[in-house]
């Protein structure tokens, strides 16, 4: 449990070779950090570190391809090269110390990449070096100010003024023409004035860009600090760490189309964007304008708008031609999602999808789109309560490729073919699957039938998958599988003989009634090797609550809380039963179990607890009056909401780096969920357990590290003084990681970490 390197590092990121030959994956070495590279040929199945000479050469993990899909343009080292790929030739293009960003073609024979705020070119026949768009984020020089009367009246008095400025206007004329004479001229700076760049993106014509940027503005926040005691000189080092939910102001973007033929910049307007001045949050605001005894005052500005920015490159995806863009755009406070499109001709944005939830809509996941054709889209949208994935012609309605209580995730355009590839919980919602289906329509064909979590990535020539399979009691291994027929081979095996060899708990999967929604609740049950459900003495019994919150940890594949796994067959063997619940706002349940927890975290999970306990006692042999809790982040929290709220129903319970007052989390999660504090103070008092401390009459252990920048270590400092005036000292314990962040890096605090619950629980859960 406590140092993990014993299990087998699984493979990491794994990705095709070129030429579908051989493909690469990632490993921790043992005993480090760094991840190795390797290579392993499907022909022979030889397996080869790469050395860190070849890191210079190997086939890249990223890059575009040219349209005619001979070239492979990518960025390897911080250097730009081409991979002729009927040949195998590599062409380094740069060799320089900066970094010459993603690389994109502009047809068959140019490359463009980023630097800066500025965008180049390389003629990969003659080797020049254009700049094709410099972008400026000052006030344009040359740009004379209107003259007052002071001015004119210079003008009118004196010619030595006036043929000053006819000189100038005419020398300003000359170098236009002179440049424009010419296609060996450089174009002209785009002066933006003084902003902040958001969002940049060429067209793959080479003829376009969107611009978007933000008001220079000191409202991001006011930043927290944290003490480092440990430090290598002996002296606390103070570092400046995030600001809290509600310091940060969400930033307005303005979008520009500059078409960098015409020299002309255009604004691209929101104003027909639907539902963009209707606030959601009007009547929140009244109430609590009520409740601090003062006059609601409607917001008279529309609410702000951004591209969206989760993952990194996606809010713009061009199509082939690039005449027309796709924007995915979000409202500040993210009840709103817009999909628009962009003809470069019209250069006004059109509504293709608007996705609107009083919640919040999800953006942590179910954000693909891109563009089948030059005039057909594809996207996931969770219109349904359920994510699936839709095409639209633009300006049509959108027809809905999958259905169904399930979701669909990880889409891929197959380059190849009309196909769209994507992973789906068809059969159960802990078994990932991938599928394809026609983007024309009909029915969709499993491509996997594995069971467990797979994920994939497709061969370039798209006739196989490349799939990291897992299980519950099997880590991450790589296997390769035809597309259509065949069975899926297994091509790394990185687990070690001694974790194989070891008797682990199997979980069951089993489905818990919900007393108040309209699906089961589900779990992972471990159970002790010999269990015997008529024994006469029960058995005590721990709930495991993961962390994240939006995470889902009762599916059937390998656990990222592998530790958690691991001490669960301990407690097994110590006569415990465990349970592993995915609570409302858990991932893989659809959109109503994710907002189940709107503007109330703390009380639906609760409940979950409860109905999870309850249900041991009925189906597990379990004694009702021993049942423990624990959990980490997310999971700490609620371990203090169900010890607070609901001291009768457990016995004892361990939070780990737990968030005790949302009021100090960061603000694009707390936001999403309980809007900010000045705007919703009520969901803020009902949700942060340090409001109901009092509640605690059962034994608790808190354990936090000092150096969390997550959730910082203050939550706790602050928690055990109003545990202390609250006069709760008989009741609780705190054990702190001087030098640990939110997920603990040294074996000896997460060894010493699991000691502590487990002496918790023998204590207080066994009679």
């Amino acid at each position: 449990m406590a140092n993990p390197d014993w299990i087998g590092n699984a493979p990491e990121s794994p990705y095709w070779a070129d030429d579908g030959q051989a493909i690469y994956y990632r490993q921790k070495v043992k005993g480090f950090s760094e991840r190795q590279l390797w290579r392993l040929d499907l022909s022979n199945n030889k397996l080869t570190t790469v050395s860190d000479a070849d890191l210079f050469e190997v086939d890249s993990n990223r890059g575009t391809l040219s349209p005619n899909k001979k070239l492979k343009a990518y960025n390897l080292q911080g250097d730009l090269y081409v991979k002729y790929l009927d040949s195998g030739d590599v062409r380094q293009l740069t060799k320089t110390l900066a970094n010459e960003g993603t690389p994109q073609f502009i047809g068959n024979d140019k490359v463009a990449y980023r630097k800066g705020n500025s965008f180049y070119s390389i003629d990969l026949a003659t080797g020049l070096v254009t700049q094709i768009a410099d972008i400026r984020l000052k006030d344009d020089p040359a740009k004379e100010k209107k003259p007052g009367y002071l001015e004119k009246q210079q003008t009118r008095y004196f010619d030595y003024v006036r043929l000053k400025q006819e000189n100038r206007a005419h020398n300003k004329k000359r170098h236009k023409e002179i440049k424009a004479s010419s296609p060996r001229a450089v174009s002209d700076p785009w002066y933006l004035g003084k902003k902040e760049i958001h969002t940049l993106s060429l067209s793959p014509n080479g003829q376009f860009v969107v611009v978007g940027t933000y008001e220079k503005s000191d409202k991001k926040g006011r930043s927290d600090n944290m003490p480092r005691f440990v430090t290598e000189d002996g002296y606390v080092k103070n570092e400046t760490v995030r600001p809290l939910v509600g310091t940060y102001i969400p930033r307005h973007e303005t979008l520009y189309l500059l078409d960098l033929v015409s020299g002309e910049k255009t604004e691209l307007s929101y104003d027909d964007l639907p539902k963009l001045s209707d606030d959601p949050l009007a009547d929140i605001k009244r109430a609590t304008a009520k409740r601090n005894g003062e006059k609601y005052k409607a917001d008279k500005k529309p609410r702000g708008v951004a591209v969206f920015d989760w993952i990194a490159n996606r809010g713009i995806e061009w199509n082939a031609k690039g005449d027309k863009a796709m924007i995915m755009l979000y409202s500040d406070d993210n009840k709103d999602r817009w999909l628009v499109s962009l003809d470069t001709e019209d250069k006004e944005l059109n509504t293709e999808h608007h996705l609107r939830d009083l919640a919040w809509v999800n953006d942590w996941n179910f954000n693909d789109f891109g563009w089948v054709n030059n005039e057909t889209i594809f996207f996931t949208s969770e219109d349904t309560g359920y994510s699936h994935l839709y095409v639209k012609e633009l300006g049509r309605r959108p027809s809905a490729l999958t259905k169904g209580r399930y979701i669909v995730d990880s889409v891929t355009k197959d380059p190849n073919s009309n196909y769209l590839y994507y992973r789906a919980n068809k059969k159960h919602p802990g078994i990932y699957e991938v599928y394809r289906v026609d983007a024309d329509g009909g029915d969709s064909e499993a491509v996997t039938d594995l069971g467990g979590k797979n994920d994939y990535v497709l061969s370039p020539d798209s006739s196989k998958v490349l799939i990291t399979h897992s299980e519950a009691l099997s880590p991450p291994e790589l296997f390769v599988k035809p597309v259509k027929g065949g069975d899926a081979k297994q091509l790394t095996f990185t687990t070690s003989e001694k974790f194989k060899s070891f008797n682990w708990s199997k979980p069951e999967y089993v489905e818990i009634p919900s007393r108040e929604a309209d699906q089961p609740i589900y779990a992972r049950l471990y159970k002790p090797e010999n269990f015997d459900a008529e024994k006469a003495e029960k058995y005590p019994a721990v709930i495991f609550i993961h962390g994240a919150g939006y995470l889902q940890n009762a599916h059937q594949g390998w656990s990222n809380y592998f530790r958690e796994f691991m001490f669960h067959t301990f407690l097994n063997q110590q006569g415990y039963v465990v349970l592993d619940i995915d609570y409302r706002g858990s991932a893989g349940y659809g959109r109503d179990w994710r907002t189940a927890i709107y503007r109330k975290m703390g009380t639906p999970e609760v409940v979950d607890l409860i109905d999870g306990a309850n249900w041991m006692e009925a189906n597990a042999n379990v004694d009702r009056q021993n049942v423990g809790i624990y959990g980490g982040s997310y999971g700490g929290f609620l371990t203090f909401m169900g010890l607070f709220t609901a001291p009768d129903e457990f016995a004892a319970g361990a939070a780990l780096r737990p968030v005790t007052d949302w009021v100090h989390y960061n603000h694009p999660y707390t936001s999403n969920i309980l809007n900010t504090p000045e705007v919703d103070p009520v969901a803020y008092e009902r949700s942060s357990p340090i409001e109901f401390a009092e509640g605690l009459n059962k034994p608790l252990l808190i354990a936090h590290g000092m150096v969390d920048d997550n959730v910082f270590f203050k939550d706790t400092v602050r928690l055990v003084q109003r545990l202390i005036e609250l006069e709760k000292t008989e009741y609780f314990e705190t054990a702190i990681y001087p030098i640990e962040p939110h997920g603990f890096k040294e074996p000896s605090s997460w060894l010493d970490e699991y000691k502590r619950i487990y002496y918790l629980f023998e204590e207080h859960l066994k009679d």
